[in-house]
């Protein structure tokens, strides 16, 4: 099954889509989209649709900044009790833990993870999507709203050290930089952002434990819209786990808190197997670096867990009937 998010997600679409002068009711049928599901915030809609939805009306507008310019309409009050729980946390660590939590209320295609390094963070955000649906815009918008989060929290004490891509670099970057307010890096090993790790133990001059409490109610009690799907979850982990070279089924499982056997009987279950959902990540995956030119295919092999290139080579012409060289060309002209 494909993953799917809020509808709320999409908030902003039609004001930054008008500003540019398209047609946002004409785009939305393109992707098979109806606008009566983003009237309804909770309506769950395909992550493919959304993801080719933003990169096509960034491309007919020519705005390489198409999702951080929606990134940059929302408001604490968009995102409903999640918003509240979040703005009203005491610390940032506590709000983005809140989000793993909640993760399949947040949005089920949208993996977050935290990795500490001295005294830095790095705060991971990857889009988990079909192969070959572009996610460009899409993951600019989810780094946009966490990096909106982080500063509804701190203030002018957010000062993050570093925002990162990786995909390659628009020309025209000024707007990134307005928004951002920080060295921005492009073609890197992941997506998201870089700060100190003192930054989430700054206290929340907003804190307010009483509202994080009615959120927390209002988030256990109300409708769940997600399905829980272990083949999703298992997928957000290889995402998460595979730049890092752990990408064992017991590491794996150990990420998501069950046994290997328990790992096993559940992807059995969802009829599917391990194999199989790190196989997906690497199309995923390959398809995504490839498309960037300034990817060497020795880095994109070590970046999809393989030991060596020419391993790399012979998994990728069994899935594409083609070299990845040869690939990148045809598709890259």
């Amino acid at each position: 099954m494909e993953p799917t998010l809020r509808a709320k997600t999409l908030t902003g679409y039609f004001r930054v889509a008008r500003r540019h002068g398209l047609d946002p009711l004409g785009l939305l049928q393109a992707v098979g989209l109806e606008a009566s599901w983003l009237a309804d915030p909770d309506y769950r809609i395909p992550i493919s649709s959304a993801c080719r939805l933003l990169d096509m009306a960034a491309a007919q507008a020519h705005c390489p900044s198409f999702g951080l310019e929606m990134a940059e309409l929302r408001q604490k009050d968009d995102a409903g009790a999640i918003g509240i729980l979040l703005a009203h946390k005491r610390t940032l660590r506590e709000a983005l833990q809140a989000i793993v939590q909640y993760r399949q209320r947040f949005n089920d295609p949208l993996s977050v993870h935290m990795e500490s390094s001295r005294d830095l963070v790095t705060i991971r955000e990857e889009i988990i999507s079909v192969a070959s649906v572009p996610t460009r815009q899409a993951t600019e918008l989810a780094v946009g709203i966490m990096a909106k989060i982080c500063r509804g929290l701190l203030g002018p004490h957010w000062a993050p050290r570093g925002v990162y891509f990786s995909h390659a670099a628009p020309q025209d970057r000024r707007f990134h930089r307005r928004f951002f307010n920080c060295p921005l890096t492009f073609g890197s090993d992941f997506n998201g952002i870089v700060c100190t790790a003192a930054d989430l133990d700054y206290p929340n001059p907003d804190a307010d434990p009483q509202l994080v409490r009615y959120a927390e109610t209002l988030m256990q009690t109300g409708p769940r819209t997600g399905d829980k799907s272990i083949t999703l979850e298992v997928r957000k982990a290889i995402f998460v786990l595979l730049p890092l070279e752990q990408v064992s089924i017991d590491q794996v499982a150990n990420y998501l808190h069950l046994s290997t056997r328990t790992l096993q009987r559940q992807l059995q279950a969802a009829h599917s197997d391990f194999s199989a959902q790190l196989g997906a990540v690497r199309h995923e995956l390959a398809m995504r670096y490839l498309r960037n030119p300034r990817y060497p295919i020795g880095r994109i092999a070590a970046g999809l867990g393989f030991a060596q290139q020419a391993s790399f080579t012979r998994w990728f012409q069994e899935r594409f009937n083609t070299t990845p060289r040869a690939w990148r060309a045809i598709n890259l002209g």
